[in-house]
């Protein structure tokens, strides 16, 4: 298996929004594997390379609390999608007109460490470079990973899982760097339900779009404060 990495990510508020709600947003009582990739990219990601999360480690007790936010009713449409003949194109949203406030039901004071390691998918460490072996590869790839959490570094701010809602983090090097663990053991194993593992896009091998989305679900359970995913497929 690849060389991994942990990584602590924290925050006074997230929300892992729930697929089956539709009007209000609901967030799961944890972080979703995709929601946790999606941080692990914003601080290095390549198209080389595919980051696979292994363990999901829950640090804090799972909190929620309801807030209402601001939104709008409609949403505007790309220059290149197609719409029905009876619609008209929304390339302009006033704000004032079309905003909703809606209820949503969030996690708060969350603190999570993720353990995740990636895939090569191209043994060139850039798009036009010399073909490395798998060994140099990955430990390029990683080193460049931990350089840049370990500055802070990032492409976009990480967000827990809206990005209203951002993330710090902090990369876990050995055990001195592991946070203490706040969650009381009576509440550190839980049968969560079903879970968003995460969405395969099916894309034309020659124009690169996407034809169509698939998402994948697993049953996940929290056992002694940690959550191990499944192969991913």
């Amino acid at each position: 298996m690849p060389l991994g990495i942990k990584l602590h990510v924290w925050g006074s508020f997230a929300c892992f929004t729930r697929p089956e709600m539709k009007a209000e947003r609901v967030s799961y009582d944890v972080i979703t594997p995709s929601a946790a990739r999606g941080i692990i990219e914003a601080i290095y990601w390549k198209p080389q390379i595919r980051w696979v999360i292994k363990k999901l480690h829950v640090l804090k007790p799972v909190r929620f609390t309801s807030i209402r936010r601001n939104e709008v009713d409609r949403k505007m449409t790309r220059p290149d999608k197609k719409v029905l003949s009876n619609e008209k194109p929304v390339t302009t949203i006033l704000i004032e007109d079309h905003r909703q406030q809606r209820a949503a039901l969030i996690l708060r004071d969350v603190a999570y460490i993720i353990e995740a390691y990636f895939d090569v998918l191209d043994p060139r460490f850039e798009p036009k470079g010399p073909e490395l072996s798998e060994n140099d590869c990955v430990g390029k790839h990683l080193d460049t990973f931990n350089r840049r959490a370990r500055r802070g570094q990032y492409f976009h701010h990480p967000y827990l899982g809206c990005r209203e809602f951002p993330a710090d983090f902090a990369l876990i090097s050995n055990e001195a760097d592991l946070p203490p663990i706040e969650m009381p053991p009576e509440e550190q194993n839980r049968d969560l339900g079903f879970m968003l593992h995460d969405i395969e896009f099916d894309q034309d091998p020659k124009t690169k779009k996407v034809k169509s989305t698939l998402p994948r679900f697993f049953q996940a359970e929290m056992k002694n404060g940690v959550i191990t995913l499944p192969p991913r497929v």
